[in-house]
């Protein structure tokens, strides 16, 4: 789980949107400096204002090239060629707009904002705050000698200074929120941490109970309903080999009672053939119908799961049912497996069944929803029981023509 941008590209992410805000806000005030310069020539075509257009156009140019190429080099181009363009500019503005109003102040000192305005490589705060001031001082210094030329006096206004403070300020609060941001992250990033150490728990408590219930209670059940006499030797080699499961923890990496059948290929080989194979042998009677070939679009987690939810459904209808037969049916869609297990049996009413009974709990529903599967029971006094179970397919295999019906 990801939360957020990884702390070694937060820094530089911000500081990146925040240069190209500067940036379009510096063209903005370009575009409306050279859109100004235009009307001020349509409305008298005598007056010489192409040096200030092409000066705006210069400064567009160097602005778009160091949103582009976001290097120390660019930025001081940037600065290199605004300084003379914002002399030409208000040069020329100050000498062709006489009297000099107010709006043709303010055109000239949106010129001179959009040069303090440097979204510059500043990766920290000192270096945001540098490019800044270099800003500052060359749209002062160039304002002030052409206006000092013309007009005997500084044409420098508030604006200026106050569009620079209020830059410092901004960065200063993105920076500052930053260590917020950082503190809260990291916290998200343990809690996230903890959620997914949390989920393997419960994977793998899940896993341990479903596969406890399938060994020793499975096993237990076999005995009380195996005949007078010795055990019998298959259900011996069954106990000894699921002993040796449960000792060695090899349940632990997913193999866990079924060893390498969910990978077979032949659905009497899988997993599903095997569950079947073992109910038989305890004298279950059961019918398999449907597309069995369908199981192999299960991917191994699926079908590793698959066989011992099964069992467990045909143990606990010999153990329960009060029949020896049931059907399996098996089904299949572009998205999942179904594999529907019925008895006519005495069936069961799911609000009186003791706690006691954890072979639908753990062995069955929680194995299944461990693979991302679902589980549904319906079960009437007297009529039986039936046991739905999907999982979904893998994506990488296709469905096989055709149905296998035994």
């Amino acid at each position: 789980m990801s939360i957020g941008l990884p702390a070694h590209l937060r820094r530089e992410s911000v500081s990146r949107a925040f240069a190209r805000t500067m940036n379009t806000v510096a063209c903005t005030s370009f575009v409306i400096a050279l859109a100004s310069v235009l009307a001020w020539y349509v409305s008298d075509s005598t007056r010489v204002m192409w040096p200030a257009a092409v000066a705006a156009i210069l400064m567009l140019i160097t602005v778009w090239l160091m949103n582009q190429y976001r290097s120390p080099f660019v930025t001081v181009a940037h600065l290199v060629v605004g300084g003379p363009a914002l002399y030409w500019f208000a040069f020329t503005v100050i000498s062709q707009v006489q009297p000099l109003s107010a709006a043709g102040q303010f055109v000239v000192n949106l010129l001179a904002i959009g040069l303090v305005l440097v979204g510059g490589p500043g990766g920290t705060l000192l270096w945001s705050i540098v490019w800044c001031t270099g800003g500052l001082l060359v749209s002062w210094a160039a304002v002030s000698l052409a206006s000092g030329q013309l007009m005997g006096q500084s044409l420098h206004s508030r604006s200026v200074f106050t569009a620079y403070i209020v830059v410092i300020l901004v960065l200063i609060t993105v920076r500052a929120s930053q260590r917020g941001v950082r503190r809260v992250q990291s916290s998200l990033h343990r809690a996230a941490r903890d959620n997914e150490l949390a989920q393997l728990r419960y994977g793998i408590e899940a896993t341990a109970a479903a596969v406890l219930h399938d060994t020793v209670l499975g096993h237990l059940a076999s005995i009380a309903h195996a005949p007078p006499g010795a055990i019998n030797p298959q259900l011996k080699r069954e106990i000894v080999r699921d002993l040796e499961v449960l000792v060695g923890e090899d349940w632990l990496s997913g193999s866990a009672h079924d060893r390498a059948d969910g990978a077979a290929t032949g659905w009497h080989k899988s997993t599903l053939g095997v569950a079947i194979a073992e109910a038989r042998a305890m004298e279950l009677e059961v019918d398999v119908t449907g597309d069995t070939e369908a199981l192999a679009r299960l991917d191994p987690r699926g079908a590793t799961a698959l066989g011992p939810a099964v069992k467990q459904c045909l143990v606990n209808v010999i153990k329960h049912s009060g029949t020896m037969r049931a059907e399996v049916a098996v089904f299949a869609s572009d998205r999942e497996v179904s594999v529907l297990v019925v008895d006519a049996g005495r069936g069961f009413d799911d609000a009186k069944t003791g706690a006691d009974r954890l072979g639908l709990r753990q062995s069955v529903r929680r194995r299944i929803e461990l693979v991302d599967g679902s589980v549904q029971v319906w079960s009437t006094p007297g009529l039986g029981t039936s046991v739905m179970i999907r999982i979904p397919t893998s994506s990488e295999n296709t469905l096989v023509a055709g149905s296998a019906v035994e």
